[in-house]
């Protein structure tokens, strides 16, 4: 039987990418989106073109609950989770000086908690398995700030703080949770930025670019396959040099 890698906010982006490399590996994927249900269908119409079995799950990992009925419907149509990728993230900028509660609270709540969500739930199943592998996907802005992003770089430097725990506990259970920190990568998220600050960024890069989501999907296949079976606990940077 395939291994079963379950995505949070897999409709696009650097979730996408993640997506679409487990099924060209071979695994069945279970693909969580929540605003965007049609482009999570397509991703799925694209891991079922590469051979494997695929279903689109549309949830609000920010809600607990909601995560356990998901949770329990992707048990109940594949018969495991193997792999839990906690990619789900919004950014809401803006100076601390004029960032509202509500502003604070939904980045915070979608990046952050929605990680408690998913792995309170997940962790159960994977130790009855005795094996699982979880990797979160924070940001070089959880591990040195970024002005403007005070909600965003709180909620992402949470996620290392769960990472190094969570290891902890579960590693036992021969369970491994390690987290994935990217840089300026191609997405939606970074093509609303200005030209002049895409330049000033690529200007800080050493590779003078900015990354590719399926650079990313590179090194999560790798953290999810057997040869990273004593790899945990580790915050891995992919920013092209920018962060040093």
């Amino acid at each position: 039987m395939n291994r079963v890698a379950l995505v949070t906010g897999a409709s696009k982006g650097i979730g996408k990418s993640i997506a679409l490399d487990f099924a060209k590996k071979g695994y069945n994927v279970a693909v969580n989106c929540n605003s965007n249900p049609s482009l999570g269908e397509d991703v799925v119409n694209q891991c079922r073109l590469l051979g494997v079995e695929s279903d689109c799950f549309v949830f609000d990992v920010s809600d607990f609950e909601k995560c356990k009925e998901m949770v329990d419907l992707v048990k109940e149509r594949f018969g495991s989770i193997d792999i839990l990728v906690n990619n789900a993230g919004i950014t809401k900028d803006g100076l601390l000086a004029r960032m509202s509660e509500d502003s604070f609270d939904i980045v915070t709540k979608v990046n952050y908690k929605s990680v408690f969500n998913m792995i309170r739930h997940v962790s159960g199943i994977m130790i009855k398995q005795r094996k699982g592998r979880i990797i979160n996907i924070t940001s070089v802005s959880g591990l040195y700030g970024n002005a403007g992003q005070f909600n965003y770089s709180a909620s992402k430097s949470g996620l290392i703080g769960m990472t190094l725990s969570a290891a902890k506990e579960l590693g036992k259970r021969g369970i491994t949770v390690n987290a994935v920190a990217p840089g300026f990568i191609e997405t939606d998220m970074t093509n609303g930025l200005s030209d002049d600050v895409k330049q000033k960024a690529v200007e800080l890069i050493a590779m003078g670019r900015f990354g590719k989501p399926e650079e990313i999907a590179s090194v999560v296949s790798f953290l999810a396959s057997e040869e990273a079976s004593y790899l945990t606990g580790q915050i891995i940077t992919v920013d092209g040099c920018m962060s040093m």
